[in-house]
């Protein structure tokens, strides 16, 4: 099946803009263009388009996802470059992924701290200043003692 730029561009969530970036930079190097030069995209680029936003998604530069791709079209002569890519992704988003965990205990914690506030009308409770102490507390999260036990 073949799609427009615009079309594509609502599927995968990203602007048209974007999409001729990534064309531009050569990430899409199977790219088919009508004789008027028409980007004409298919299943295959859509694929491509998802590995890019994966790839970016966990930190990786538009140079080195272009380097990911020319290794693909060398074919298998490259494929423990890319195998030992994709492990070092896999780090770098488990990274990530522990950085957000941790933000998202402490965004839980506020919010079960304010609904306690808020219910009781103040902060000035001991459930909260319990709920502050070491036991009860995602002690895990490095800003916890200087942002969860004050009212921010």
């Amino acid at each position: 099946m073949e799609y427009t730029i615009g079309e594509v561009a609502k599927i995968m969530n990203l602007s048209v803009p974007t999409l001729r970036y990534y064309d531009k930079e050569g990430l899409l190097p199977l790219l088919k263009r009508t004789e008027r030069g028409i980007r004409r995209f298919n299943d295959n680029d859509i694929s491509w388009l998802n590995m890019i936003e994966c790839l970016k998604n966990t930190g990786m530069q538009i140079k080195d996802i272009k380097t990911f791709f020319e290794w693909c079209v060398e074919g298998d002569s490259t494929i423990e470059k890319r195998y030992k890519m994709f492990l070092e992704r896999k780090v770098e988003a488990e990274k990530r992924i522990e950085i957000l965990q941790k933000s998202l205990d402490l965004i839980n914690f506020k919010c079960n701290y304010y609904k306690t506030a808020f219910e009781a009308g103040t902060t000035d409770i001991p459930e909260l200043q319990q709920a502050c102490s070491e036991s009860n507390a995602p002690t895990n999260h490095h800003l916890f003692k200087a942002v969860v036990c004050k009212e921010y």
